[in-house]
């Protein structure tokens, strides 16, 4: 019997290296990147085969020398020979502790690697392989289905005997046999899905055989993790370190429905997999899963697009027309595909900037103060006045500097997308075409123009000129998108330099408000300086014309005072005398002196020294009685 398992498992050896060569052959020759996929497990595969086969020969030999030391004991004549510790009399069993205590760990710490390590480095050269039509598909179509065949009936015959006999080193052959087989049905299920018009598939399924790959590698790591906290019982038989049981439950499935059934009776206490019940679901699952996958396939059939959206139908890869919104029959899958696109949403692109998600983003930020992730462009800087001699002395040596400043500008470009056939299909990254042509234009435009005017009064002008040539790009193009809007925002110098600039700015308006300040002293002057000028002018205006009036009115009084005075000479003599003497009185303190007979010596003291109010509130007390 161990001879017969040993000669099944060398079986199994040869029968995954032959197919494996030929496999690895036939995926190269047909450059299907599925079969390359599948062909690592095959040499996984090979090597637990070959540690397997080794193994068991290991405890065949082991078995036979027990066999052997037995037969010897029995005759008393040659008991006396073999009195040695055990160690020296079975070198075979040494050999094989040795074998299990040091090379299989070795062995599956090498395996985990290989596992990870491969799966990790077919994910990226997946990712990265350019890839090529697959050649000559009816030749693995019709080879991959033998392989498949030949290592599920060896998988099978291998693995019901070691269920059957409790062989344990020979099921992880066993398993990799039928684990083969059913990725040698998803290679074949790939090929003809490339061949029935979907070249994605091939890479959909090496992908998933990459996954797979790794799953293995992290049970193979956590079973070597556990191996070191496994107790260990002296006499009872473990399960090989390198044997993976994710890769049983692959190579078996039926084996769950076996594993179900013993956990219900066991928590049942009776034997329920042998009621009717048990049996009807046992019979109709197969049915209920195949009436699941038809409704499955057949609900593939409706297909809702929302409001505002609208999809392109492709039938094996050939588009066949446009979907509208609402409820639509199509062919069920894979035959028919829908891709759904939002066309009357206004979609929006960042040019120079990166949003900040932050929710501090929408708070205002200075200039100084990083914010964003921002690109800076050149910018044209009209020449100044102060650098014109500067400039003239460098042109006269060749040196003369383009006059050019950096600028941060975030500059979003929103976006429609008008023609849904020419969207999808004239350009394979419509997003980042329309991307690259306004970072273009966006670049064209800015060296162009002038800093200072495109920081300030020119946004709006620069805004429509840019999604001009934006939608004239995007015609040429056959984008079949409309730009709606470009908003220039967030125009300023780079972090770096922003105190700098606002330093210049500062400068600049410092500059501009002395300027104004001195026109505004020079207006005040001027019209001060006029109004003036205009005063004296009145006054002198108002002078000449009292003057003539006096004059005048002075020769109209002599004509009509000279009848009077011819009239009475003396009487109006004494009459204008006394006219001037009033006027002269006129607020002027009077004395009167009554006494006419007496010669008295009158000082008067003309220089007013009491208030008028004074006098007038001043009352003379009566004389005091005696």
């Amino acid at each position: 019997m161990e001879r017969k398992i040993q000669k099944n498992g060398l079986i199994n050896l040869v029968t995954l290296v032959l197919i494996g060569g030929a496999a690895c052959g036939l995926a190269k020759y047909s450059n299907t990147l599925a079969g390359l996929t599948a062909t690592i497990f095959l040499g996984l595969g090979v090597l637990i085969a070959a540690i397997s086969w080794f193994q068991m020969r290991l405890e065949e030999r082991e078995h036979l020398e027990k066999l052997e030391f037995e037969e010897l004991t029995r005759s008393a004549s040659s008991s006396a020979l073999f009195n040695t510790g055990e160690t020296e009399v079975f070198p075979a069993q040494r050999s094989r502790e040795q074998f299990e205590r040091y090379f299989v760990p070795v062995f599956t710490v090498f395996l985990c690697v290989l596992q990870i390590g491969g799966g990790v480095f077919l994910w990226h050269w997946l990712g990265k392989i350019i890839r090529t039509p697959l050649h000559d598909m009816t030749v693995p179509l019709a080879i991959f289905p033998v392989f498949a065949l030949l290592m599920f009936m060896l998988g099978k015959y291998s693995n019901g005997l070691a269920r059957m006999g409790k062989l344990r080193l020979l099921r992880p052959g066993a398993t990799y046999l039928l684990l083969n087989a059913y990725l040698s049905a998803i290679v074949i299920i790939a090929i003809v899905l490339v061949w029935l018009g979907f070249p994605d598939y091939d890479l959909y399924a090496a992908r998933v055989l990459v996954c797979l790959l790794l799953l293995i590698g992290i049970e193979t790591l956590i079973n070597l993790i556990l191996e070191i906290y496994r107790p260990r019982v002296k006499g009872k038989v473990q399960q090989p370190m390198y044997e993976s049981r994710l890769v049983s439950v692959l190579g078996q499935p039926e084996a769950l429905f076996t594993t179900a059934k013993e956990t219900l009776n066991y928590q049942f206490g009776f034997n329920v997999s042998e009621t009717w019940a048990f049996q009807l679901f046992k019979q109709w699952l197969p049915r209920l899963i195949l009436i699941q996958l038809i409704v499955m396939v057949f609900s593939t059939c409706f297909v809702f697009i929302d409001a505002g959206q609208q999809a392109l139908l492709e039938r094996n890869g050939k588009f066949v027309r446009l979907l509208q919104p609402g409820l639509n029959f199509v062919a069920p899958w894979p035959i028919d595909h829908v891709y759904r696109y939002a066309t009357e949403q206004i979609q929006t692109i960042d040019i120079g900037f990166i949003p900040d998600e932050s929710p501090l983003a929408g708070n205002t930020i200075l200039w100084t103060t990083p914010h964003n992730k921002e690109e800076n462009f050149l910018v044209a800087n009209r020449e100044m006045p102060a650098l014109q001699e500067q400039q003239t002395n460098d042109e006269t040596t060749g040196n003369r500097a383009p006059p050019v400043s950096l600028l941060t500008v975030s500059i979003p470009v929103q976006f429609q997308i008008t023609n849904l056939t020419e969207w999808a299909y004239n350009n394979e990254d419509p997003i980042g075409l329309l991307t690259h042509i306004s970072s273009r234009e966006v670049v064209r435009y800015l060296v162009s123009v002038d800093l200072q005017e495109i920081m300030s009064h020119d946004r709006w002008d620069a805004a429509q000129t840019l999604r001009s040539r934006i939608q004239k790009e995007a015609n040429n193009h056959n984008l079949g998108a409309s730009i709606v809007f470009v908003g220039l925002q967030d125009i300023h110098p780079p972090g770096k330099v922003a105190p700098d600039y606002e330093k210049v700015v500062s400068a600049l308006q410092t500059k501009e408000a002395t300027i104004l300040s001195a026109r505004t002293d020079a207006i005040n002057a001027t019209n001060k300086a006029d109004a003036q000028a205009f005063m004296t002018l009145a006054d002198a205006n108002a002078d000449s014309v009292r003057r003539r009036v006096d004059a005048m009115a002075q020769a109209a009084l002599f004509t009509n005072q000279l009848p009077a005075f011819l009239a009475a000479p003396s009487v109006y003599a004494e009459r204008a005398y006394l006219e001037t003497f009033t006027r002269s009185i006129t607020n002027a303190r009077t004395y009167v002196l009554l006494a006419t007979n007496t010669q008295d010596v009158v000082i008067l003291n003309l220089e007013d020294k009491i208030r008028k109010d004074f006098l007038e509130a001043a009352t003379i007390p009566p004389p005091k009685g005696k």
